[in-house]
């Protein structure tokens, strides 16, 4: 198994506050590589909000392959991160190049594209560099969204953390997703390292997708751009986050019914019960089969955690709303390292019908039950 954490802050913070937690969750995960989505960024990038930040690795020859693909484009570059190691990576871990998040001005005749079209052009823009770079292996995009860096790398997820220097503050964010494990099913590839990210959702999985390809098959039907790629079978929960609130426009709290619908019998008195069994009917095609444990992070900075109904991998939230701080964690003891002074009696494990989830102002715990009416997107 792999380990999870994921904490939601109304101040920036340093992602090592996730690394120092998953490395407290060591027997949990192999320490093959880590993974980290970060959103609602601070320091330099608190005021370029509305500039899209490309996210990725680059050679020397493919930093320049960019900078003209990105020029001939219309974009324009208006603040970057760069880090290139100086010193050798740790054992199992990769030499590579630049490790850059670039900010850019949109170009001219985007600035006018409603929010759907504008977002569909980002996702085009991405996909075409990953593509380049799996052609040249001088460029890995990771992300390429407003107000979101993404950052992976294979090796043990403390050693990366130090060897790249993620405590930085030029990388302090309120919202951070981190994995602590390279993908294990299928050839060793940082697209398959958790988290994903689509269109401002970010999740991650500890579990097996053993329904992967039907999933796979009906989402890549629906004619979305960005619904590819897929070296992970765990992908496919970030599409299915996406499709719920952005295609559905259905709040998050309705992913549960989308991924694990209630049986006849628990619906029947569900007063929303014909809009359930048709949207089960629907959606056949996407409904998982675990152990899942799935943590996310929407773009407004709304962070969940659900499970599958097998509750085979285990989750816990819990946090201080004094502080302004919560953290989702696979184990306790993640939680105890980066939110120690909590009230415990508060923590939360989700349930086969709950979900778990904390908005921006990290007030309280929502919790969500597939009994409870449904809303429309918040």
């Amino acid at each position: 198994m792999c380990r999870l954490f994921a904490l939601t802050s109304r101040d920036p913070v340093s992602p090592m506050l996730a690394i120092d937690a998953l490395n407290v969750m060591k027997e949990g995960h192999d320490g093959s590589g880590v993974g980290l989505y970060l959103s609602g960024l601070g320091g330099p990038f608190e005021d370029l909000k509305e500039y899209p930040v490309l996210s990725g690795i680059f050679t020397d020859a493919g930093l320049r392959r960019l900078s003209e693909y990105m020029t001939e484009k219309g974009f324009s570059s208006k603040y970057s991160v760069m880090f290139k190691p100086d010193t050798e990576p740790p054992v199992g871990t990769p030499k590579r190049g630049t490790y850059a998040s670039i900010a850019y001005e949109l170009p001219p005749e985007w600035k006018d594209l409603d929010k759907d079209d504008l977002g569909e052009r980002l996702v085009k823009t991405r996909l075409e560099l990953r593509a380049e770079g799996e052609q040249t292996g001088d460029i890995m995009v990771f992300s390429f969204w407003p107000d979101t860096i993404m950052i992976k790398e294979v090796g043990d997820p403390m050693a990366i953390g130090e060897y790249l220097q993620l405590g930085r503050e030029e990388i302090h964010a309120r919202h951070i997703l981190a994995q602590g494990r390279q993908n294990t099913n299928y050839a060793i590839n940082l697209y398959a390292c958790h988290p994903f990210f689509i269109e401002g959702i970010g999740t991650m999985t500890n579990g097996e997708n053993t329904a992967f390809i039907p999933i796979k098959e009906y989402l890549q039907s629906r004619g979305v751009t960005g619904y590819q790629g897929y070296q992970s079978d765990s992908e496919v929960f970030t599409h299915i986050a996406h499709f719920t609130t952005k295609k559905l426009g259905l709040d998050i709290s309705a992913y549960k019914h989308v991924i694990t619908p209630m049986n006849d019998d628990e619906m029947k008195d569900h007063q929303d019960r014909e809009f359930l069994s048709s949207l089960k009917k629907a959606c056949r095609k996407l409904i998982i089969d675990g152990p899942n444990c799935v943590i996310g992070c929407l773009e407004n900075g709304t962070m969940f955690m659900a499970q599958d109904r097998k509750k085979l991998r285990p989750g816990v939230v819990g946090g201080n709303p004094e502080l302004g701080m919560y953290a989702f964690s696979s184990e306790i003891c993640g939680l105890n390292a980066a939110i120690p002074d909590r009230d415990k009696s508060q923590d939360f494990q989700p349930m086969h019908l709950d979900t778990a989830i904390v908005g921006p102002d990290c007030r309280e715990v929502v919790k969500c039950s597939q009994k409870d009416p449904l809303l429309l997107q918040r």
